[in-house]
């Protein structure tokens, strides 16, 4: 019965940790795109989707913040979707 509970409270150590690792890289990823955009809240919505496509792609977290930069460099009013009056 020791060992049991030694196994089960490892095993979910072991599991909150992997999750604590991968949400943290999540929010890492999230804050790198969000000052990327500044305080242009349709840039930090046109960023959003942009990081969800990097991940859709599969870019490799090496290549995300050089990816991330050049997605930022591209953006104009038009490609977010946001109509502009003038």
């Amino acid at each position: 019965m020791d060992y049991f509970i030694i196994v089960v409270t490892t095993l979910a150590g072991l599991y909150f940790h992997g999750w604590l690792y991968l949400r943290i890289r999540r929010w890492v990823d999230r804050d790198l795109a969000l000052s990327l955009a500044g305080n242009d809240a349709h840039k930090r919505a046109f960023m959003l989707r942009q990081l969800e496509k990097a991940r859709n792609l599969k870019i490799k977290r090496s290549d995300l913040p050089h990816w991330l930069k050049n997605a930022a460099q591209q953006y104009t009013p038009e490609a977010s979707g946001v109509e502009t009056s003038g």
